[in-house]
């Protein structure tokens, strides 16, 4: 986009262009920049991994074939050789994977602040402020009492226009930075091995933070390639480690499902337990591929925060980068939630996300899908809290992880709970406290408190819906169902029914889209259980509008 795209880019009226030629101003450089190309160019870099895979292959093949028809020391300085070269492919992977985050988070930030400038300058536009080709902001000469009269305005303009290029100014120093020191450590030792110093069992992310951050460079980068298992769990490691680590692992993850799935192929009769198993197992590494898939694909940039295909399989997957994000979601989803549904509930969260950047362009938004527990499978798994006790402290801990990790100002955080999901949240608020500023509930059963003042987020940012079609309205106290349907078998049942009872009352407690519960509503359509990321449902709009704090 140039600058003579805008009303209002000239020096002395709206829309007259200013003259060409002499240097290029930054106010212009950021205009012309387009940072799908810096996210593209990134996503080739990570693109050459594929690469890397074919060629260790290829040596590993290489080294097979040695092993079978040589023998001597000939043959052993051989395999030396192509092991140092397995060795330093393997070691070139991060690397790939490093340059595609930073060039993202470059994209990243020059979009948001082309979109604080556009804004800006649309501003200038309806008051009928100048802005020439530079960036210089004024009131027409030509107009009586103009300075007088639209000073304010030229001044806001001014500042926002600041705002937005030292935003870019930023963003190009580091990556800038961040790419050099690549550049000289791909030249002086990559990696180095640290000491033997871990974060003990247990640790909170505060104190991995402070770990991570006592070590150099080539020590991160060694831990990476080499105890990836660890680094990609940890909370309060900053997010593009563990994604690199991550990402290291799929290959393996891959391979545990495929074996599971050819175990299962053996004989296995139809209609039987291991026929089930087979199913799930294929399921399962149609997910992982789904969300491997996701990975390679362009903005917003994913990041891989977890995975594990062991049982119904987990994965945390974020879309756009938390540690460098203005406002940052976490959506835990419910119910039937597996490894073989994770691309489709990160599709519900990129629906946020899309939504956000709609609203706030110039702000930075990230979405994280966090299926890191066991969902129940069936409806009376779901009546019972013991899966949301269990996963309360892993949610606790990752969120603190997200604050400890955030490079910058604090972003604003909010957790997102659908259905059982809900549950999950409401637990880690009210027994572990939440590193969150505001929690959603949407399509809840209840969370596990009777009053949205004892989930411990601020006041006033407890926020609930429930469409009017939703069948959780029907997720009634099941001694309170057991009741009724005795009474229903007498003469008093229908007196019963409008006498006894607490309507609001359901499987965890208190409905929290119910006015006494003390949360702030926000509509939904009629669109079900599940269709609260419905282009077209209010209720998407009014997740968005609280995630960027609108």
């Amino acid at each position: 986009m140039s600058p003579t795209a805008r009303g209002g880019l000239g020096t002395g009226s709206p829309g007259r262009a200013a003259p060409t030629g002499g240097p290029v101003s930054a106010y212009e450089r950021l205009w012309s920049t387009d940072p799908a190309a810096w996210a593209a160019t990134g996503a080739a870099w990570a693109g050459l991994t594929r690469q890397v895979d074919a060629r260790l292959g290829e040596l590993a093949e290489a080294a097979a074939t040695l092993r079978g028809g040589w023998s001597g020391a000939a043959a052993g300085a051989a395999r030396s050789r192509l092991d140092g070269l397995g060795g330093e492919l393997t070691a070139i992977r991060p690397a790939l994977i490093e340059v595609d985050q930073t060039l993202a988070v470059l994209a990243d930030r020059l979009g948001a602040a082309k979109a604080r400038l556009a804004e800006a300058v649309t501003l200038a536009g309806r008051a009928g402020v100048a802005v020439d080709r530079t960036g210089r902001v004024g009131a027409d000469p030509a107009v009586p009492r103009a300075a007088e009269r639209l000073g304010p305005t030229v001044a806001q303009v001014s500042t926002a226009i600041r705002a937005a290029l030292d935003v870019a100014a930023a963003a190009d120093r580091q990556a800038t930075d961040r790419l050099s020191e690549l550049a000289v450590a791909a030249g002086a030792g990559w990696v180095t091995a640290p000491s033997l110093r871990r974060p003990p069992a247990g640790a909170g992310p505060a104190l991995v933070a402070r770990w991570w951050d006592g070590l150099t460079p080539p020590e991160r980068r060694w831990l990476v390639l080499h105890e990836a298992r660890l680094v990609g769990r940890l909370d309060g490691v900053p997010v593009a480690a563990r994604d690199q680590a991550n990402r290291l692992l799929l290959g393996a993850h891959r391979a545990v499902l495929l074996a599971r799935c050819r175990r299962s192929r053996a004989g296995v009769p139809r209609g039987t337990v291991a026929a089930v198993g087979q199913r799930r197992a294929a399921a399962a590494l149609a997910g992982l591929d789904a969300l491997a898939d996701r990975l390679a694909a362009g903005a917003p940039r994913a990041y891989l925060l977890g995975l594990d295909p062991a049982g119904d399989g987990r994965a945390i997957m974020a879309l756009g980068d938390p540690d460098h994000a203005d406002n940052v979601l976490t959506y835990v989803p419910g119910m039937t939630s597996d490894l073989a549904g994770a691309a489709g509930e990160l599709g519900r969260a990129a629906r946020v996300l899309s939504r956000c950047t709609a609203l706030a362009p110039g702000a930075g938004t990230a979405a994280v899908l966090w299926l890191d527990y066991d969902a129940p499978d069936f409806l009376p798994e779901a009546t019972r809290s013991g899966q949301a006790g269990d996963a309360g402290p892993a949610l606790s801990r990752f969120q603190d992880g997200l604050r400890a990790s955030h490079d910058g100002p604090p972003a604003r955080q909010t957790v997102l709970g659908h259905s059982y999901g809900s549950m999950v949240v409401g637990v880690a608020a009210r027994e572990h406290g939440l590193g969150a500023d505001a929690l959603v509930f949407v399509g809840s059963p209840g969370v596990g408190v009777s009053e949205a003042r004892e989930l411990r987020v601020p006041p006033g940012q407890v926020w609930a819906s429930t469409a009017p079609d939703d069948v959780i309205r029907l997720a009634r106290p099941l001694d309170d169902l057991a009741r009724h349907a005795v009474l229903d078998r007498t003469p008093v049942g229908p007196v019963a029914r409008l006498l006894g009872g607490d309507r609001h009352e359901l499987w965890f407690g208190h409905d929290p889209s119910d006015p006494g519960f003390g949360a702030r509503r926000f509509p939904s359509g009629r669109y079900g259980h599940t269709g609260y990321w419905e282009p077209d449902n209010p209720a998407l709009d009014g997740m968005a509008r609280i995630v960027v704090g609108h």
